[in-house]
């Protein structure tokens, strides 16, 4: 059976590693590189860097950023998200150190680039990242305008070339709380091919259970529950108990009754 993959996030702002919720209030965690390191020590599956002020602000990456924890060693895939927006951009991340990269505004905005980086990468390399929202229908939401569109055709016909390889969707309005997402809903998108990664929300280990029992679910990307304990990740990853999962490359602490 092919594993489905838990996914430790640190979400990036202004340099900082910070908590999240609904991307609209922060409260500061440190470094980066000190979560990143955790989480590749603690054995994640893979670790998304998401540097949220960088398509949000319609930058460039965070190259240096990018450099720094490309000279960690890390054993574990990395993923940068965060002003990819052509195919140099694309490249040079994959150069400084991360193994796949989550594209977002050039999506939309210029789906021409999007199949360029494919291209010169392979679409492996690629992970289409949208923040949706379930209504009537399936809504999209554009940080830049700050509004709800269409899903549209754009995303759709990029998967169906296979310019890119998984479709992450992010319930920004319950991120760092408690999403929003149904798995009966996930068969309404207009790309049903696809592998899913599902983020935002995702802090009870019996809702990811649930999704991950869903066929097209690949993985379900994690972020707020791993920065403050040690082992947070094994632990976690136990509650799920999944057997879709790998099994906790350490087995990290023994839960203490009631706590």
């Amino acid at each position: 059976m092919l594993r489905k993959r838990l996914i430790g996030v640190v979400t990036v702002r202004n340099g900082w590693a910070v908590q999240s919720f609904g991307y609209r209030r922060y409260l500061p965690l440190g470094r980066p590189e000190c979560l990143v390191e955790n989480l590749d020590r603690w054995g994640a599956d893979e670790i998304l860097v998401q540097v949220i002020d960088r398509s949000a602000g319609d930058r460039v990456p965070d190259f240096d950023l990018l450099s720094r924890l490309g000279r960690l060693g890390l054993e574990t895939p990395l993923i940068y998200g965060g002003g990819v927006a052509s195919a140099d951009h694309a490249v040079r991340a994959i150069q400084s150190g991360a193994d796949r990269v989550t594209v977002d505004q050039a999506l939309h905005r210029a789906p021409d680039e999007v199949r360029r980086m494919s291209a010169r990468l392979g679409a492996q390399a690629l992970i289409a990242a949208v923040p949706v929202r379930f209504a009537d229908s399936v809504l999209r939401h554009d940080y830049l305008t700050r509004r709800c569109l269409p899903f549209g055709d754009g995303v759709p016909a990029l998967i169906a070339e296979r310019a890119v390889s998984e479709l992450m969707l992010i319930d920004w309005q319950n991120e760092g709380g408690l999403t929003g997402f149904e798995p009966e809903r996930l068969g309404e998108l207009p790309c049903p091919d696809v592998p899913l990664i599902l983020f935002g929300g995702f802090t009870d280990p019996a809702v990811t259970r649930r999704f991950l029992e869903q066929p097209a679910v690949a993985a379900v990307a994690v972020g707020n529950p791993f920065a403050y304990r040690e082992h947070a990740y094994q632990t976690y990853k136990r509650a799920v108990a999944s057997a879709a999962l790998r099994p906790p490359m350490h087995a990290g602490p023994t839960p203490v009754e009631g706590s």
